[in-house]
């Protein structure tokens, strides 16, 4: 058993996923503090950060993005206590990450570079898989606390590398999803049934858990948010972020993030990021 098991731990951010995070934590047994930008009215719920994390020994931060975090960490950062162990599951920028660990370091505390995949269903039911950089001791050490929200762990390194695997996978999703609207609206636009296509797509290579999420629900409209339209539009910045500091050229994820950028424009940016398929689709 972990020497942190039954601790006093902090949840910040209870967006999608937070919220979630929190109630299986509290399931499992752990005692938690938890606070939110825009108070939610969470049992637990702290008017601020700072009383959130007081005699905590993890925190785990589940907030939007890097402006976000840094803003929260920063007003914070002067309550961070020596042996307090920081990890953050948003997904951010590589520069913002670092950031983070060293403002850990400054402050006697450890940190982990802890984002996760799996969306709202995942999260509800602790289904979470986090993928980890940073110390593997200290990964070890918190394996009882993560596996309250995860149904695994994949190590990837030091501190930035999985940050660098998440926005990875997430390119690969945004641009299957782009690729799968375009797909539905040639299909349609042909006047081939929706489902024809659906089921095509399950019998192919192709075939994947984001295609067996993503296709049914946008050919039924289906558009609730398990991860909005304007997240995935973040990351793919963040995205383009690495691709630039690397000298790489991907017109892809350029081109998907253009798309992003333009249809949260447009008031789509709340609905989940399959809404890509929504000006495709009749309105009737």
């Amino acid at each position: 058993m972990s020497r942190f098991t039954g601790q006093r731990v902090a949840v910040l951010g209870l967006g999608i996923i937070g919220s979630r995070a929190y109630s299986c934590l509290g399931a499992a047994g752990w005692q938690v503090a938890c606070w939110n930008r825009t108070p939610k009215g969470t049992a637990g719920e702290t008017a601020t950060p700072e009383a959130a994390i007081e005699n905590v020994t993890i925190i785990s931060i589940y907030l939007k993005d890097a402006p976000a975090v840094r803003q929260v960490v920063e007003r914070i950062s002067g309550f961070l206590q020596p042996g307090q162990v920081v990890l953050n599951h948003a997904t951010l920028d590589l520069e913002t990450t670092r950031w983070l660990n060293e403002q850990c370091l400054a402050r006697g505390c450890r940190f982990l570079d802890a984002p996760f995949t799996g969306s709202k269903l995942a999260s509800a039911s602790g289904q979470l898989l986090y993928y980890i950089g940073g110390d593997p001791e200290l990964a070890a050490e918190l394996d009882d606390y993560l596996s309250a929200t995860s149904r695994g762990r994949q190590f990837c390194g030091e501190v930035g590398t999985a940050t660098v695997v998440k926005l990875a996978t997430n390119l690969i999703s945004a641009c299957t999803v782009q690729g799968l609207a375009e797909a539905l609206a040639i299909v349609t636009r042909h006047g081939v049934a929706a489902d024809c296509l659906v089921q095509a797509v399950a019998e192919h290579a192709g075939a994947s858990a984001i295609t067996g999420m993503k296709l049914g629900a946008m050919a039924t409209k289906n558009f609730e948010t398990h991860f909005s339209l304007s997240n995935m539009g973040k990351d793919t910045r963040y995205m383009l972020d690495l691709a630039a500091s690397a000298g790489l050229h991907t017109p892809a994820i350029a081109a998907v993030s253009q798309r992003m950028a333009e249809l949260a424009a447009d008031g789509l940016g709340d609905l989940d990021f399959s809404a890509v398929a929504k000006p495709y689709l009749p309105t009737a």
